[in-house]
């Protein structure tokens, strides 16, 4: 996500306590994002980003810094965005996400 760093950590950490919670409440050991929920992701994550300078410039954001490595912009642009979708996924019992 790319936001102001010690909001976006605290979010994190509440989201991952919360799934972890959920995980061991269910029996689960494992979780993992299901390909279309994935492939949705990056798409979302780019077209946003396609609104700005970002892919445009020479940065790590994109992979840059490794030879080689294909540019793909990362980061989430908007943490209120960001985190409405996450809130959204986790009150639909983390759609998108396989559990073992």
């Amino acid at each position: 996500m790319l936001s102001d760093m010690v909001q976006s950590i605290e979010q994190h950490v509440e989201w991952i306590a919360d799934c972890t919670g959920y995980m061991e409440e269910k029996g689960f050991e494992v979780i993992e994002p299901n390909a279309e929920a994935e492939e949705g992701w990056v798409a979302l994550v780019n077209e946003i980003a396609d609104q700005t300078i970002f892919p445009d410039c020479n940065s790590w954001y994109l992979g840059a810094n490794i030879p080689g490595k294909s540019r793909v912009f990362m980061p989430f642009v908007g943490f209120s965005d960001c985190v409405a979708i996450c809130e959204a996924r986790t009150a639909n019992g983390y759609e998108g996400f396989g559990f073992a």
